[in-house]
């Protein structure tokens, strides 16, 4: 883990109570300014909801009005596509995001019902939020039922692609969530690569080829190793490179800190999303 005081002072991903983390917006803000970030983005899934209480609470904290979007690209079902610099008053991107939320919300209930036909008992109400996604189901399920598992482990048995009760996304794809992104004056970024596809390379060049503007490089869980080869590969294909430690608040699993994450010596390039 990288030191405090040489950690990187800018973090481009997090996620508050408007999507799956454990924060309200404002508090987001207030924890990443408590951990000396200059440059935030909040990047909740499929929705802007929490973005203004993020901006009006920024103060010395510069705070990038932003989103993730869960995405499809062949037989991977869920790669994330940030969304940053937008303009999260448009009444084009608001109307698609909505959309994009009610495939989630479809997928997520389907999951429900494969679960609950398995025996296992899931409140609706657990699931009642504008952008469910399976972290809200994986804690249902563990509070409405006696498990002897783990949050990890409940998704390796039941969440992911390959288990029986697993529903997939339908839309957008990755090219779509591109073209909704710069249609609302934004820079499309693929988020984590290695965290959801082993070899990253060529499916970094074929999203560059799409219209991707960048990747981020620099991520909690990416090796050194993982890190060097999509910056080089970055700086071959234009692509600007940015990073995160991905926070979800202070007692989550993986992701509860600020910083937490290394350039490895490397120099970021964050085109308009850098320091002025």
């Amino acid at each position: 883990m990288p030191d405090h005081e040489t950690a990187p002072t800018f973090d481009l991903q997090s996620h508050s109570t408007y999507s799956d983390g454990a924060l309200p917006p404002a508090e987001v803000v207030d924890a990443a300014r408590d951990a000396g970030v200059r440059v935030l983005a909040l990047t909740d899934h499929d929705t802007v909801d929490g973005v203004e209480e993020a901006l009006s609470a920024a103060a010395d904290v510069r705070v990038i009005p932003a989103v993730e979007l869960s995405s499809v690209h062949g037989e991977h079902e869920d790669l994330h596509i940030l969304g940053y610099g937008l303009d999260h008053t448009d009444a084009t991107l608001l109307a698609t995001l909505a959309d994009f939320r009610q495939d989630r919300i479809r997928r997520i209930h389907a999951m429900a019902e494969k679960l609950r036909a398995l025996g296992f008992t899931i409140d609706p109400k657990r699931l009642e939020h504008d952008s469910p996604g399976r972290p809200h189901l994986a804690k249902a399920l563990l509070e409405d039922n006696d498990l002897n598992l783990t949050k990890d482990e409940v998704f390796a048995q039941y969440l992911v692609p390959g288990t029986p009760t697993y529903v997939g996304r339908s839309r957008p794809t990755v090219e779509q969530a591109i073209e909704v992104i710069h249609a609302a004056g934004g820079l499309a970024v693929w988020a984590h690569p290695y965290w959801d596809v082993e070899h990253a390379e060529a499916t970094l060049r074929a999203f560059a080829a799409a219209g991707m503007d960048g990747v981020e490089a620099f991520y909690a869980t990416h090796t050194e190793e993982q890190t060097r080869r999509l910056h080089v590969l970055a700086r071959e294909l234009g692509l600007i490179t940015t990073g995160s430690a991905d926070f979800h608040g202070p007692a989550h699993e993986h992701f509860n800190r600020f910083r937490a994450f290394s350039l490895h010596g490397l120099e970021p390039d964050l085109g308009r999303l850098g320091l002025d």
